[in-house]
């Protein structure tokens, strides 16, 4: 018998139970912005979010990758970190890392158990004063910052998962607070203009702290310069303080040149595809130079940091001929970001593009601007009950796309299959591409149709799961929200 084994399956199982637990709550996507529940049970547990500095991240699109890059950098110093960001692609311990990987089950399961029992007098007390459970981003957050203090982690980078003043993460206080671009996205729960936003995810700005930021339209400038005015903190400005001397595209990613707070990085190579993550990368090293007090950080710690960074789903490619590419772009800025970079990065003669949009996203705003880079589009539906109904989607990508372009399929799997197709058939089929995008949850459920290859760096492509697939898939995947 094989005993590491079984009981490895053991905690897996757990888990699962765990996490099944934890999805009968309030969802992501259902918020009652309040601080509350989480300071409540924090101080029962001691506060393990005061045992380590915190660098916290918050914007509209990015948050994730430059979350990432911190971390990376930051190991490289030889620091040991904690990273908890959100949504999961595939698996909720995806969300909480420790030293570049994911929370063991076994490690999950110790820390629920620390918690459950605070959770439990936490949850009855709220109730008791009229209002609800704590939510699952808040007992997640919970366990994120439980877990790191048990490691314990000499530094935590932490992604907000919407907002930023009422968000659960922000009962910590960060020591550097990072932001990047700001634009419209849950507009019913943040606000319906970009000032409105801001003043959201300014909220991160913790008094006497340091803020990288990066470049923003005048609007949101003004309204983070209050912010920084108000607490009295220090502000590191994208244009001003630091900025992107120069860029190209490399094989692989990009090449470039950051003049930093403390010192100018050159020929820097960055794994990741786009302009955007350029700005993403620079924000990452300036919240590390500002961690360690505007110092400039070695040339080997730097290409150590980036060149071992990795984002999955943001254009990750999953399979070569044809070409498949995953993108979690949700939201109109999100979009454009993508079709940059795929006209910018990637050499496709014809691309197809597989869309399956929440029902609560600007989907009309997330389609116009991937009409100039998709040749064809198979729309869809993800396994989210939130999804948008197909013939819904279908009707905006034929007022967008033309009726000739647009092809309707009715499960996930038969839109993989015949996005693959169409792009087989393409004279330039040598050329051709598939990006799937539109939703973490439709990229999550992408991925689990490609299996990983042993370097990492690419997927080889598989058939698609049994038809049961789905329905169990669905039953772990809960309701979690877009970033």
């Amino acid at each position: 018998m094989n005993v590491d084994r079984d009981a490895s399956t053991a905690a897996a199982d757990e888990c699962e139970q765990v996490f099944a637990e934890l999805l009968r709550r309030q969802p992501e996507n259902h918020i009652e912005p309040s601080l509350t529940r989480i300071s409540h049970l924090m101080t029962a547990l001691g506060d393990p979010q005061s045992a380590y500095p915190v660098i916290q991240v918050t914007g509209t699109n990015g948050k994730s990758s430059t979350a990432r890059m911190i971390a990376s950098l930051l190991r490289a110093l030889g620091l040991r970190t904690g990273l908890y960001t959100s949504p999961h692609l595939t698996s909720p311990t995806e969300r909480i890392e420790i030293d570049g990987e994911p929370i063991s089950p076994e490690s999950f399961i110790s820390t629920w158990q620390d918690v459950e029992p605070f959770l439990q007098i936490v949850d009855e007390q709220s109730v008791a004063d009229g209002g609800i459970p704590a939510s699952f981003f808040e007992v997640m957050t919970a366990l994120a910052y439980a877990a790191f203090a048990d490691a314990p982690v000499d530094v935590a980078v932490v992604e907000v998962g919407m907002g930023g003043s009422w968000d659960a993460t922000s009962v910590a206080t960060a020591q550097v607070s990072v932001i990047t671009q700001i634009d419209l996205d849950h507009l019913d729960y943040l606000g319906p203009t970009v000032r409105h936003i801001a003043q959201e995810k300014a909220g991160i700005i913790a008094p006497n702290g340091v803020a990288v930021i990066a470049a923003q339209s005048p609007e949101v400038a003004s309204v983070l310069s209050a912010r920084l005015a108000e607490v009295n903190a220090t502000g590191y400005w994208e244009n001003q303080q630091f900025s992107i001397v120069h860029r190209d595209v490399a094989v692989g990613g990009l090449v470039v040149t950051i003049d930093g707070l403390a010192g100018l990085y050159t020929e820097i190579f960055v794994p990741l595809f786009g302009e955007h993550q350029a700005h993403n990368a620079a924000c990452a090293l300036v919240a590390v130079e500002a961690f360690l007090g505007a110092n400039v950080l070695a040339a080997e710690v730097v290409e150590e940091g980036f060149t071992t960074v990795t984002v999955p789903g943001r254009l990750e490619i999953v399979r070569t001929g044809p070409t498949v590419v995953l993108d979690v772009a949700h939201n109109p800025a999100g979009s454009r970001a993508l079709a940059a970079a795929l006209a910018e990065s990637f050499a496709f003669t014809h691309v197809v593009g597989v869309v399956s949009v929440m029902s609560d996203k600007d989907a009309l705003g997330m389609l116009i601007p991937l009409e100039s880079v998709f040749d064809e589009i198979v729309v869809t539906a993800n396994l989210s009950r939130r999804a948008m109904p197909v013939d819904d989607l279908a009707a905006l990508a034929v007022e967008v796309f033309g009726p000739e372009r647009v092809e309707i399929a009715a499960s996930f799997a038969d839109a993989i299959d015949s996005a693959i197709r169409l792009a087989e058939e393409a004279d330039t089929y040598a050329a051709s591409g598939v990006v799937v995008t539109g939703s973490v949850v439709t990229v999550g459920q992408a991925r689990t149709l490609f299996r990983p290859s042993r370097s990492g760096a690419r997927m080889a492509a598989i058939r698609p799961p049994d038809p049961g697939f789905g329905d169990r898939l669905s039953a772990r995947s809960g309701e979690e929200d877009d970033e």
